[in-house]
């Protein structure tokens, strides 16, 4: 992000545009919305132009900017048609310490006016860095679209009932009270009874939300999914559109918790097999200390929070401090890992059945039935199963399992930096060895990516 995006405060600035023709016209549309005082310097400018600064909008001087012009300028607009005039003025202008915007040169522009959806008193900016103005208008359209005409009233309402709010607790209790206000509420009682309606509305929420606001925290166990932001339900989302608390996993990934409320306080509680882990008392500790504030708690896992994440001693805990919850299911990764590889789980006529196994538990590695899984056609998803490559291929060759048996490993299932691994039985570990895989991978016992289940010979290996 090369431009950070703010919101300068024009009440009582000066802005400096330089130009007379289209390209000042259009930022002096923009800027005329606020209350700066604008100073145009223009040789010929445009009929409209002369038109504002006859009604008082603007200041009008028919020549070039000079460097005494910049003393007290807040924004400047170098909108000449010509290059060099343009350059000159942003000269004049960085030279006295004021942010210019060269129009149309985004490489020459100290800022950028961006695509603006406009609600007075609620504006949303759209930027692309100047990489795609196309899609910054289409998304403007789109934004527009779906925003009511409403909305800038219900705002301009709702501010001058801040100050009567604020007797509602801070966090969770005013973002519900708000929520409420501008979701269903606000807009019907404007529809219905106009400005009298909405402000009838805000004080019929702020005296149900005060009753409301001693009410107790909560925990959502939430399922993460594999990594891919698109693959989160709609359910996880609205859970961390609303958290005071998120506490996640380690393999929870950047692009999942950036989608958390930007005040919800986030904890890592990261576990990694044979390595630095938070103990699992700690967690439930976590889970109840914040709870028992009031908070709305995520608890964040990867994959589906039922699947090897111990959800039960968390449930557990919480039922035992008498803190109320509830489960929000997600894509566990044996969902997105045998997507990643064209298979199916199960298929008519090679396996009816197919387990999930964990490589390894808090003993060390997992024993399980390998008699039944050597059987010809058996499927298995094992989970944090690298570490335990060589003791799995041992359990299962003293069992009789064919050495040929296909066995894939996904690392990073859905997310960008995907990679399958295609072996056998009998070189699984040094082709992991080989793979230096080193995130999260899920191992399939009897399943090859489509492609190399139909090549030959059998004992194709590719990493890819």
């Amino acid at each position: 992000m090369n431009h950070f995006p703010i919101f300068v405060s024009l009440a009582g600035a000066r802005v400096l545009l330089s130009g007379g023709g289209e390209p000042a016209l259009a930022k002096l549309r923009l800027l005329l919305k606020t209350p700066a005082a604008i100073t145009v310097f223009a040789t010929d400018p445009a009929p409209e132009i002369e038109g504002w600064a006859e009604a008082g909008n603007l200041a009008l001087r028919r020549r070039a900017p000079e460097a005494a012009d910049f003393t007290g300028v807040t924004l400047a607009y170098a909108a000449e048609e010509d290059a060099a005039q343009a350059a000159r003025t942003a000269a004049l202008g960085r030279a006295a310490g004021v942010l210019v915007n060269v129009v149309d040169n985004l490489d020459a522009s100290a800022f950028i006016t961006p695509a603006i959806v406009d609600r007075a008193p609620v504006t949303i900016a759209i930027g692309t860095e100047g990489a795609a103005p196309v899609l910054a208008r289409a998304l403007k359209a789109d934004i527009e679209s779906r925003l009511p005409a409403a909305l800038g009233p219900l705002a301009r309402i709702g501010k001058a009932f801040r100050a009567l709010a604020d007797a509602l607790p801070h966090g969770r209790p005013r973002r519900d009270f708000w929520s409420d206000y501008y979701g269903p509420e606000g807009a019907r009682a404007f529809a219905e009874r106009g400005e009298s309606g909405a402000q009838a509305a805000l004080q019929d929420l702020l005296a149900r939300h005060m009753d409301q606001a001693a009410r107790p925290g909560h925990v959502a166990f939430v399922g993460a999914g594999p990594g891919d932001p698109d693959l989160l339900t709609l359910k996880a989302r609205r859970a961390l559109d609303t958290a005071d608390v998120v506490i996640h996993d380690r393999l929870v990934t950047p692009t999942i918790l950036d989608l958390a409320r930007r005040e919800a306080l986030m904890i890592n509680v990261g576990k990694e097999g044979f390595g630095p882990s938070t103990s699992q008392d700690r967690i439930n500790a976590l889970l109840i200390e914040h709870a028992r504030t009031g908070a709305q708690v995520v608890r964040l896992k990867s994959g589906d929070s039922t699947v090897f994440g111990r959800l039960d001693e968390e449930i557990d805990a919480c039922d035992a401090a008498g803190v109320a919850w509830h489960i929000v299911p997600g894509i566990t990764a044996a969902s997105a890992a045998v997507a990643a590889i064209g298979q199916s789980l199960t298929r008519r006529g090679r396996n009816a059945s197919v387990r999930f196994l964990t490589g390894h538990d808090v003993a060390g590695f997992a024993d399980h039935d390998w008699a039944a899984l050597a059987r010809p056609g058996e499927v298995a998803a094992i989970y944090m199963g690298k570490k335990a490559a060589r003791f799995v291929q041992g359990r299962l060759l003293m069992h009789g399992a064919d050495r040929a048996t296909p066995v894939t490993v996904i690392e990073n299932a859905s997310r960008p930096d995907q990679r399958v691994l295609s072996s056998t039985l009998a070189t699984l570990p040094a082709d992991l060895t080989s793979a230096a895989m080193t995130g999260p991978a899920l191992t399939f016992l009897g399943l090859a990516p489509r492609a190399a289940a139909q090549a030959l010979p059998a004992l194709h290996k590719e990493l890819a």
